[in-house]
This record gives C-alpha cells, structure tokens and sequence, in this order.
C-alpha cells in the first residue's frame, strides 16, 4: 500500500512518468498551486496533544526525541540503554537490549491501570449484529487464543498466516501472535488461493486462521475454500508448511473438512484458559510480516519489528489524531489486511487505550449512509479513511451524510492515495461540518507509520497537501544527483535518516531490500514517489515513479497482473499500466496481445467483450478481485524501445484518452498508429 495526499487536478495526470536519472515529465513541474490555508481554531490548538514545542525538541535531539517517546509511550520488562544502532545500515536496531510484549502492551497494561471496563471495541457486523468488548474481555480473549494456539504448537518465531474479515477474532489472532512471540502474516480476505499459496510458502507458516466467510456487500462471501485450494498439493510446488487450520464461524456456511488439520475456534478457544503469562521478547523480534506488490512477480514480504514499530504507531497515533483515550471515539475504516489496519486498528490505538467502532463491511450496505449511520450511533469522534470512500460518497450526493448527525467528529484523517483538494473540501464541509481539522497522512507499509501529515491544533492545514514531516522524521524531495530541490520544485521523495517502525527487510532476502529501497541514492531511502516542495516548503506527493499502481489504497503491481494475464492460453503478450480514475485514484487498463490462433476472437465488439470477461476473470482466479483490469484493450502490438522495454508512458496515455505523447523512441514509430486503429475497448461490467 501507497499512503499520501498527493494533489490531483483533472488536467494533470497522477500517474508520473519520470523515471530516476530521466528528464523531469510535466506532472513533476506542472503542478496546481493551491492558495487555500485553514489553520487551527484557538480552541482545539488550546486542547491539542501536539504542539511546535515537539518540532523543536527532535531539531535538537532526534535520539533523545525518540527515546522520551519510547518511555512516555511504551511499557518495557527490561528497560532499553541503546536509542539505536545503524552500524549495520540498512538494518537498524531500534532500542534492542530492551524486552516488552506488544499485546501485554496493547491490552494488559490498560487493565492493570484499572480500565478493564473501558470499551476497546465497538463491533458492527454487515448484517447488523454486535459487540461491545472491554479492554478486560480482550485481555481475556487474547489470552485463551494464545494458548490454543499453543495448543496447536505454534511457539515463538513460528508464522501464523491470517486470513480473516474484520471481525473481533481478527484483531485476538494477531494480538495472539505477538503474545507468544509467533510473528503473523495477514493476507487480505480479497486475495485468491494462489496470492494465499505464495504467501503461506514464503513464510514458511505453521497454522492458518481464517473463517467459514464474511458479510460483504449484503451476502456471505466463502473463505475457507480458498484456504484449502492453497493448502492442496500442486505439482512442482513444495509440501505445504501448515499443520493446523483455525477456523471462525461466522455465516455458518457449509465448509469442507480435514481431520486432525482443521479446527473450530469455538471448540479449541472459548475452552481454553483466560491466563497466559505473554512472552518477552527482544525489541528486534519480528513482529509481523506483511507482503506487498513488488515490481517482480514475487510479492515482497516486509518485515517489521516489536519495539520500534510500537513506539511509532503509538507516537503518531496520539498526536496525528490529538488522541484522548479517555473520551475519544475512533474509527479506522480500513482493513487489516493492509498495513494500516496493523498500526491504526491494532497495534496504534490499543497500545494508547483507545476506544474504535469495528466495521465488518462496506460503505454502501445495506444503504449508503451506512458510515455516517454508525457516527452517529457510536458517537464517532475521529474519522480515519481513504479518499476513495470519500470521492464515492461525493458521487452518492450530499443529502446523504446531511441526514446524520455527525456533530461528534472533531478529527478527519485521509490515507491510502492521492487526495484532490475538491475531494478535500468536501470532506472538511459535509463530514466535518466546515471546521474539523484534516490530516492528510503519507506513509507505506514498509515506512509501517506515519511519516508526513499536519499536526492537529499545530499546522494550517492545505487541501491536497501531506505537508511536513512529522518531528523525529527527516525527509527531502531530491533530484537525480541527490540534492535538494528549492522550495516550488519538484523531485523524488527520500527518507534521508533511520526511524523506529522502519522495515527491517524483506522476508528472507535480504539483498533484495538493499536493492530496492537503497540502492538509487547512497545512504538515503528512496520511497519511490515524485514530490514537490511548494513556496513554504511543504511536501505535495506527485505519485509513483516505478510501476506499482494504487488502485483504491491497494498497492498493485503490473508485473503481478501481467503474469496473470499471459498465464491464459488466448494471451500472448500483455503490458498493463494504472490510469487516472476519478473514484480510485487508479483504475487498472490492460493491452492485450492474443495468440494467433485466437487473434480473430476480438475482431467484433461481442468477441471484445467475451474476451474481455474472459481475461478479467481469469485475474480474479489468479490474483483476487481487487486486481480486475477496469478495462483490457486487444491490440496488435505493444510500443517498445529498441531494447524490448515496453513504453507504457504511451500506453497510459491512450488509457487516459490524452494525445499520444513522444514516440520517437520506439523500434516501430508506427506502432502507436496501429494501436488505435484496431482498439476494441467494450466498457467493463461493474462488479
């Protein structure tokens, strides 16, 4: 996942088209200027957690910053004497003498300081049905799960793969994990058998959690399947690692069965014991391992520690959202399948205290008030979601949220992609009522936490703009050479120094993380996105410079989906490129090349369109849902350099319905003329 606020105007392009050590594209340099400013009511900068005085304490003492938040913040067995050791960059060790237990963190000590009765969570399923849970019943349900699965001999260091809907034992199976030291791997509910298979062989897990199904979009959508289709033996690939399947009943489906590997997690957890002493672990211990589009086909299984991790997610959580646990309600609307479900669901607002509403399922169901129907009902104080829901719900009308009371909000946040300021506004007017603060937040699942955003009560916040970032954190927008742009120029975002929740590497290739993040610029972190600093110096994120695509907060490769597509025997040759999409940021666009044999297939607009059904189809099997191409072009051939590089800067300027853009750089300068004659595009189905 891609997290920021970049700005989007509907002449420019999101998607950039500078590549490192190329000339700069006009996306870098033909940025909106926007002008509009609102700083903070003197009123909540009166109440705000964060004030300039945290700036100037990490100008200071960056070190000593991070180690005050490490102690105010996190409770340790056995007190840290090192901030951190980056003699082995670009492997940091945050903090690692001491020992601590993220879920002793995130439930037990709440408990021992005598809030057992506060309400952890507020869970809402799609159907309807809820559930209050208190920090005491968490402690106790975190406990049994983590001696069932003891039970089932998953001790410290071994995976456990998740695979869940946002349900209360979502949230137990991971707190489970990091209470016995076992890192979890979550895989969104969303992804097929195949992307599941990967996953579950890269990490090598020992047990699988996951449910009958889930409620979305008003019906039960089936889990268990996919989990047995990537459990069962497939010539050329190794014996599964899995010993153990833990299944939640949830829609009480009919389920397949395997005896002495399947388990119901009402018979082996409900009776299993509420005491367990967790297990202390190094602050380097992994904690989770989260796997994420890579531009190889092979998803990138980013690994993140205890201490560290902890330590940020708390830290941004209190002051990027001005948390006060004792009267907040707070709503993260995204999945935990994604990383921001792992530091602003679980490990962020429970190490703080906090009280959160948990949504089973979409948006739009049963009405598509549903969201602001909940606000209201649970009083929801701090809003936390992705410009996607927000541009949808601007397309659904603003009668809508009008017929709720949404007075409770007093914080908005935006993550997942780029935010335009229309879409900014609109958010600020009818959720926010013309005077909630917004913050804007830039962030990656291998940066594990925020980054850069507005300080609520601090910052005059910007429609568009993720702004500074946030004290302890330095970052610079560089040019090719590595130096620093002026402010109203554009460049390349870089992270020039280590930070607590950093990622530690990439699941059992450690070369490849040296490869990917830190081998464009030396000694510094490329995030691989274009940015601009304005005339203040504030950041404005420009999008991604490699060809991963943000497709409605869900980082997406188009090596992944091109695979997929030449894995159909009617495919010959595929290239597939995001487009700028009105409602999720980017939608994919896919050129096809058939075989010969099945060339004339698409020469009607009804065999376009078969073959279009066909292929995206065929990407949901091999890669899930999410992945569908918006729409998949038939063309004859694809634009490419002399060196077999395919240009889709081309491509995606046919996607976008733009003039075709420099294309002197191709073997066959004719070959862009070819493709648009004998495109046949038929608009996709909606899901």
């Amino acid at each position: 996942m891609r997290t920021g606020g970049p700005i989007v105007t509907e002449t420019q392009p999101t998607t950039p088209a500078a590549q490192p050590g190329g000339s700069s594209s006009p996306s870098l340099e033909n940025l909106l200027h926007e002008t509009r400013a609102f700083p903070p009511s003197a009123e909540f900068a009166a109440q705000a957690n964060a004030g300039a005085d945290l700036y100037a304490a990490a100008q200071a003492d960056r070190l000593g910053f991070w180690a005050q938040q490490a102690n105010d913040l996190i409770t340790w067995q056995t007190p840290f004497t090192e901030t951190l050791d980056w003699s082995g960059a670009p492997v940091a060790r945050w903090f690692a003498d001491g020992k601590l237990n993220a879920a002793y963190n995130a439930v037990d000590r709440h408990v021992e300081a005598g809030h057992g009765d506060r309400v952890a969570f507020h869970f809402e399923g799609e159907p309807g049905d809820t559930r209050t849970v208190t920090y005491a019943e968490l402690q106790r349900e975190v406990s049994r799960a983590a001696n069932a699965l003891t039970a089932l001999g998953v001790t410290s260091g071994d995976r456990v793969v998740v695979y869940l809907p946002m349900l209360v034992e979502s949230v137990v199976a991971m707190l489970a994990c990091a209470r016995i030291g076992a890192p979890h791997s979550v895989v969104f509910g969303g992804f097929s058998a195949d992307a599941l298979r990967s996953r579950i062989a890269d990490a090598g897990a020992k047990v699988v959690v996951t449910a009958d199904g889930g409620y979305r979009k008003g019906g039960a959508s089936a889990l268990k399947p996919a989990v047995d289709e990537a459990l069962a033996p497939k010539e050329g690939a190794p014996a599964t690692t899995v010993e153990h399947v833990l299944v939640v009943r949830r829609t009480e489906q009919e389920v397949a069965w395997t005896e002495g590997r399947d388990v119901w997690w009402h018979d082996i957890v409900d009776s299993a014991s509420d005491q367990h002493e967790p297990v202390w672990v190094e602050a380097e211990h992994p904690l989770f391992i989260l796997y994420t589009s890579g531009t190889t086909g092979k998803p990138k299984g980013i690994l993140h520690t205890t201490g560290g991790y902890l330590t940020q997610a708390a830290y941004t959580h209190r002051y990027v959202f001005d948390l006060k646990p004792e009267s907040d309600v707070y709503w993260c609307t995204a999945d935990i399948g994604w990383v921001t479900g792992h530091s602003y669901i679980v490990y962020g607002p429970l190490t703080n205290g906090a009280t959160q509403v948990l949504y089973e399922g979409t948006p739009d169901t049963p009405h598509k008030g549903r969201w602001w129907e909940l606000v209201q009902k649970y009083s929801v104080t701090i809003f936390y979601t992705a410009p996607t829901a927000i541009r949808a719900c601007m397309k659904w009308g603003d009668d809508i949220p009008a017929s709720f009371d949404l007075s409770s909000l007093r914080v908005l946040g935006s993550v997942g992609e780029p935010i335009n300021p229309e879409a900014w506004m609109w958010y600020r007017e009818h959720i926010g009522g013309g005077s909630v603060p917004i913050v804007d937040t830039w962030w990656q699942t291998e940066t594990g936490a925020i980054m850069i955003s507005p300080l609520p009560g601090v910052t005059a916040t910007k429609p568009g703009s993720a702004q500074v970032a946030l004290p302890g954190i330095s970052a610079e927008v560089v040019d090719d050479e590595a130096r620093a742009v002026p402010n109203g120029s554009g460049g390349y975002l870089v992270l020039t120094e280590p930070w607590p929740s950093m990622l530690r590497g990439i699941w059992g290739d450690l070369e490849r993380y040296q490869e990917t993040y830190w081998s464009r610029y030396e000694g510094l972190y490329f995030a691989g996105d274009g940015a601009k600093k304005d005339e203040d110096g504030d950041i404005w994120l420009l999008g991604r410079v490699d060809d991963v695509m943000n497709v409605s907060g869900h980082r997406l490769s188009t090596t992944e989906i091109e695979s997929a597509l030449v894995s159909n025997e009617i495919v010959a040759e595929a290239a597939v490129v995001g487009a700028a999409d009105e409602t999720t940021g980017q939608a994919v666009v896919a050129f096809v090349i058939l075989r010969g044999e099945h060339a004339d297939r698409a020469s009607s607009d009804d065999g376009a369109a078969a073959v279009q059904t066909e292929l995206r189809n065929h990407v949901a099997k091999e890669i899930g849902p999410i992945a569908k191409p918006k729409r998949i072009l038939v063309v004859p051939e694809l634009p490419k350099t002399r060196s077999g590089k395919i240009m889709r800067r081309l491509l995606r300027d046919i996607a976008e319905d733009r003039q075709v853009g420099d294309a002197t750089t191709l073997a066959d300068s004719t070959v862009m003329d070819k493709i648009a004659a004998g495109l046949k595009a038929p608009a996709a189905q909606e899901d």
